[in-house]
């Protein structure tokens, strides 16, 4: 049975342990990243959705490079959306430049009321590749 890892992008460990959860975990070659948002450096959201969704892409693309994982190993994306309707253009720009060729991850897109101060949030299933 593998054991879990916890994975955490640089500079950012203090505020995934000030909440007690991990950026990451790794279990074999499985990776499962926990919800990234649209934060900056000091964990507040940024305020324009179109920035927010794109530093919500780039923290997570900071926590699978932490991984040794890219976008290539995505395996399956869950989004939460406060406004769906009005938001979705926005964020189809940024999956769009996140994965620009199929095949595509498999994507499950849920609306809610609350995301702690943010409109949009980010989660995965990745694999990590083989080193060879």
């Amino acid at each position: 049975m593998s054991k879990r890892e916890a994975i955490f992008p640089a500079g950012r460990q203090a505020l995934y342990e000030k909440h007690r959860y991990s950026a990451a975990v790794r279990s074999g070659d499985l990776l499962f990243v926990s919800g990234q948002v649209g934060s900056r450096e000091d964990g507040s959201p940024e305020p324009d959705f179109a920035k927010q969704v794109q530093l919500a892409f780039d923290n997570l693309g900071a926590v699978l490079k932490a991984a040794g994982c890219n976008f290539d190993d995505i395996l399956d994306v869950t989004s939460f959306h406060t406004d769906p309707d009005r938001q979705f253009e926005t964020v189809l720009a940024a999956k769009d430049k996140a994965f620009p060729a199929k095949p595509y991850p498999s994507w499950t897109a849920v609306g809610v009321t609350w995301l702690a101060g943010f409109d949009f949030e980010i989660k995965v299933t990745a694999r990590v590749p083989v080193s060879g």
